[in-house]
């Protein structure tokens, strides 16, 4: 017997309610600048419990997002889609774990049968607007979109640093959509919030934390090289533990202690 691994869940997941509204802050608040390493190891606390289950459903995660990149065309298009939607699956298991319960293998789907429509339009977005920066940078650069993707290597040396170049102005034109996407998906699936309201309370919430990110990132690029070394195998147990920092910065930026 075949199932479809988009249904909903057989596991009993927790029920997609919003969070607590007593202390809630509509676009986040600033915290201190420790805070950035705080939430990697609050997210390393959710992980410790059940390393065998995160590490199974990151490497399905991981799997998914494999075979969706090499089917021609629609498949990107699928993992962008859908990466809000997973993400938001993943944040309600690290929910479930910090109200005394557990992860279950459905969580990982369990955004496909809540706020679906609006979590597949975050991702909607986000692909339109990195469509749209990608266009404007490789029109502005004289670099076509093939060499901007990683699809075709320069020609000439001047070439590739014309390339170079154009991808870091289009990583620094990304940035703002990062901060927009970064906690989108755990703000509509508990908290109710459409595409754009989402998007601009997570942006708010980034922006007024600008200093703990950059600790979050610095602490987050040293972990990531040293999870690189051995085969990248360290990616196995940094990969979940970055998922459920997300969940403790949402935590943390908008509900007030």
């Amino acid at each position: 017997m075949t199932t479809n691994p988009y249904s909903a869940p057989a596991a009993p997941v927790a029920d997609p309610v919003a969070a607590a509204q007593g202390n809630f802050v509509p676009g986040g608040r600033g915290v201190g600048t420790g805070r950035g390493w705080s939430w990697l190891a609050e997210g390393w606390t959710l992980f410790k419990g059940q390393p065998g289950l995160w590490i199974l459903v990151w490497l399905t995660l991981l799997v998914i997002v494999v075979v969706f990149a090499v089917i021609p065309v629609l498949g990107p298009i699928a993992n962008a889609v859908l990466w809000p939607v997973f993400s938001a699956g993943l944040m309600l298991g690290c929910r479930a774990i910090e109200q005394g319960g557990q992860l279950e293998y459905g969580h990982l789907f369990a955004g496909f049968r809540e706020r679906l429509g609006t979590l597949a339009g975050l991702g909607a977005v986000t692909l339109g607007i990195t469509f749209t920066i990608g266009i404007v940078v490789a029109l502005l650069m004289g670099v076509g979109m093939a060499t901007m993707l990683g699809g075709m290597r320069p020609e000439s040396p001047e070439a590739e640093m014309t390339a170079l170049l154009a991808g870091l102005v289009m990583l620094a034109l990304m940035l703002p959509l990062f901060m927009a996407m970064w906690f989108a998906p755990s703000l509509v699936v508990f908290h109710d919030r459409g595409v754009l309201e989402a998007m601009k309370e997570s942006f708010r919430g980034c922006l007024r934390n600008i200093v703990p990110f950059l600790v979050y990132g610095v602490a987050g690029l040293v972990l990531a090289t040293l999870a690189s070394i051995p085969l990248a195998l360290g990616w196995l147990v940094l990969g979940p533990v970055f998922v459920a920092s997300i969940y403790a910065g949402y935590r943390d930026i908008y509900f007030r202690p």
